[in-house]
């Protein structure tokens, strides 16, 4: 099978745990791009948190917001944005719990609450510019793609069956992605390939965390890093080495790719 479009995931699988590319990942994008085979994010990060990334990898492409906004070649290709009672009911009970959101729309984020430890927590952890604005009402006015609900794991109970249509997935120790019960990066990567007249079956996809399992399941050659969560190995065709073990290039290689 010749590939002709691989999907990356960010943390974990194109950085390290220090933020970091490593060397050799950035020569082996290198080296797929130029074998013509097109590079693509696919990150549960917003837009405005992998710019610089992209450009250091000359990657153009992107899904992301764990596939509610996609874009091809700089231009916005497909938005699903979060109903509004859908977020009504989120905001409602997060305040009973006295939790923090912070709010990804965008262009920008914001945070339901001012100086929360759990958000300067979470977000840094990210190592990106900037800790989001203060604004609790942003949901109201604006479209929201996904919501960071920043709590602990042995409070996920008191969310559990009580927000229909939306669904939890923990990327941190205080913090949980939201999103559509049944938004998932798989979403946004099919927008994409339809839009390039391409199928899962030409596409190749690398992850590590419990928002790739959609992913690695809907294409034609999923790979899962050395480094996985051990709950995404049953959706991989293959697992690498870790990401400073030449993962990504190990896994191309084992593609057919490089």
């Amino acid at each position: 099978m010749s590939y002709k479009i691989v999907f990356f995931d960010i943390d974990g699988t194109l950085i390290n745990e220090k933020k970091e590319i490593p060397a050799d990942t950035v020569k082996a994008i290198r080296e797929l791009k130029g074998r013509g085979v097109e590079p693509v994010i696919a990150t549960g990060r917003a837009p405005y948190f992998i710019k610089p990334l992209a450009e250091k990898l000359g990657i153009e492409s992107y899904v992301t917001l764990n596939g509610a906004y996609v874009v091809y070649k700089g231009k916005p290709l497909y938005k699903r944005e979060i109903p509004k009672s859908h977020l009504e009911t989120l905001v409602t009970l997060a305040a009973q719990h006295n939790h923090a959101l912070v709010f990804e729309g965008e262009h920008s984020f914001f945070a339901s609450k001012e100086n929360h430890p759990f958000v300067k927590a979470s977000v840094e952890s990210l190592k990106v510019d900037e800790l989001p604005s203060y604004n609790p009402d942003f949901w109201r006015t604006d479209s929201v793609y996904q919501v960071f609900l920043h709590c602990e794991s042995h409070e996920e109970h008191l969310y559990e069956s009580k927000l229909p249509g939306l669904k939890l997935i923990r990327w941190h120790p205080q913090a949980m992605d939201v999103l559509p019960t049944d938004g998932s990066k798989a979403q946004g990567i099919e927008a994409l390939l339809r839009e390039l007249g391409l199928t899962a079956a030409d596409a190749v996809a690398f992850g590590d965390g419990l928002n790739d399992k959609e992913m690695l399941d809907l294409v034609g050659f999923g790979v899962a890093m050395g480094n996985s969560h051990e709950e995404l190995l049953p959706f991989a065709d293959f697992v690498t080495t870790h990401v400073d073990e030449k993962g990504i290039r190990n896994g191309l290689v084992e593609a057919g790719l490089l």
